[in-house]
């Protein structure tokens, strides 16, 4: 029997004006959930490179000031997935976020810690279980 490993995901929060981006999942897992900006590290990616593709990839906004927050465990037990997921800070730098990946993202909106829509995407989910951010 082939052994499994975890994947290693990345979530980017890009703040601007108080406010970080999220945007409403479509077609995988997490469909209808509201996550940040973010995917899969690719390997021999540094951290910060693998920031800057995936927020450029899916929003078209330019991001800077990219430094690491932390990582949650993420365990999907209905789709039968595991990821590491870390989780990586960045200002905006320029750019209107716009839906580039229509087939990943129904929409992107700017939002505050205190006003969240749900439902959220577990990895986002386990992080502010854990209030670090």
């Amino acid at each position: 029997m082939e052994k499994k490993y975890p994947r290693v995901g990345m979530g980017i929060f890009v703040f601007k004006d108080g406010k970080f981006l999220l945007g409403k999942r479509k077609n995988a897992h997490g469909a209808g959930e509201w996550a940040l900006p973010g995917g899969h590290l690719e390997f021999n990616e540094e951290l910060e490179s693998c920031a800057r593709r995936e927020v450029k990839e899916e929003t078209g906004v330019e991001i800077k000031n990219i430094r690491f927050s932390t990582i949650t465990n993420d365990i999907f037990k209905k789709e039968g997935k595991h990821y590491i997921t870390i989780f990586m800070l960045s200002d905006w730098a320029e750019g209107t976020p716009g839906v580039i990946e229509p087939d990943k993202c129904e929409e992107w909106k700017w939002v505050s810690k205190d006003n969240l829509p749900e439902p959220l995407f577990l990895p986002l989910d386990n992080l502010l279980k854990k209030d670090l951010f």
